[in-house]
């Protein structure tokens, strides 16, 4: 039974990407090397962070690459927040008397500023920070407070968070609201993945607080779900395109599950004010799919999707909600060019295909 949870700090209680990003990119500008945009950034960041300086500006001394990342870092950190479901996480872990231990590369500094202003302080009884390496640290924290190996887990965003758990010999827990993609987190082969700190709390109070080796099936689906999804199109003709962590960082359309007692239009109309913050109308069904543990999504489902298109009621203007990270209005034929999920790129062709076959016969 899990009775102590090691966390991460950046990408996985706080989302510090945008001011690490922002700073990384002052000091590749510094070194007079080319910027990243955010996505070349996640692909390329990895701990500990001096492999990443080493790789891309290996002539400049890391007392410099320091000093340029300390002094615009200060300057951006503002815009780091609490993540989504984190003080609720927390909170849970207090109710549950849970001893609770911080291991992260965050700065000191940074450290009392942001825990001060997310309130997260009090819920840690011990953070170890400044960690370059966290591997180097595991079996001295374990040691030093008497955690228990099968006992402890640790819940992180990267790779090397992951390999710090393994190196410890503790169990481990990987969520996407961080640094690593899918892809990334699946390769360093975490016990469970998942997409938020939520859905972690909802694997362990299932699984009765245990985290087993066949906790990574824990969350599939022992039903296919029925799911509705929209393509919605504004007044230009232009599609909505969102892109979330659980498909891979895929573009897609908004939807999610119909609940018990719910009509799937109700559930469309629910699930895009949900998500997008518009109401729409003109809803057509296009086609059914089944989507059967597609390597697209985080975790293994079956899937059952009931596709709609509908055209967006008023100005469009998104509201996205924490589960998804950007959005764009484009045309149907620039969609077909981004890298869609493969049940999106289905709906578009067919969506496509019948609004050209209601023209054609007037």
């Amino acid at each position: 039974m899990i009775r102590n949870i090691i966390f991460d700090w950046s990408g996985t209680l706080v989302d510090d990407l945008p001011a690490v990003w922002q700073a990384t990119n002052y000091v590749l500008a510094q070194a007079r090397q080319p910027e990243m945009s955010l996505e070349q950034f996640r692909a390329e960041f990895c701990l500990p962070f001096t492999i990443f300086y080493d790789r891309h500006v290996p002539h400049i001394p890391m007392a410099q690459l320091e000093e340029w990342f300390h002094c615009q870092f200060r300057q951006v950190q503002a815009s780091v927040r609490a993540l989504p479901h984190a003080r609720e996480f927390l909170e849970f872990c207090r109710a549950r008397q849970f001893r609770t231990f911080l291991l992260s590369t965050v700065h000191h500094e940074y450290f009392d500023i942001q825990s001060a202003a997310t309130g997260f302080g009090p819920f840690l009884d011990k953070p170890y920070l400044n960690v370059w390496d966290k591997r180097q640290k595991i079996h001295e924290i374990l040691a030093e407070n008497q955690l228990a190996a099968e006992e402890t887990l640790f819940v992180g965003d990267m790779q090397h968070d992951i390999e710090t758990a393994r190196h410890g010999g503790i169990h481990s827990c990987a969520v996407l609201t961080g640094y690593n993609t899918l892809d990334q987190l699946r390769q360093a082969e975490p016990d469970l993945i998942v997409e938020h700190l939520g859905e972690l709390r909802e694997a362990l109070e299932r699984n009765g607080f245990s985290l087993k080796a066949s906790l990574r099936q824990v969350s599939e689906d022992r039903l296919p779900v029925a799911t509705v999804g929209g393509l919605i199109f504004n007044a230009r003709g232009e599609v909505l395109m969102i892109r979330t962590h659980k498909w891979s960082d895929l573009w897609g359309i908004p939807g999610g599950k119909i609940k018990w007692g719910e009509t799937a239009i109700e559930a469309l109309r629910r699930e895009l004010r949900e998500e997008t913050g518009l109401e729409v109308s003109d809803i057509r069904f296009v086609l059914m799919q089944e989507c059967i543990h597609s390597k697209e999504f985080y975790r293994a489902a079956h899937f059952i999707l009931l596709n709609y298109t509908c055209r967006c009621v008023g100005e469009p203007q998104v509201r996205l909600n924490e589960e998804a990270r950007e959005w764009r209005w484009v045309t149907p034929a620039q969609a077909s060019e981004m890298p869609l999920n493969q049940p999106t790129r289905t709906l578009l062709s067919a969506a496509t295909r019948l609004e050209s076959q209601t023209k054609k016969h007037g």
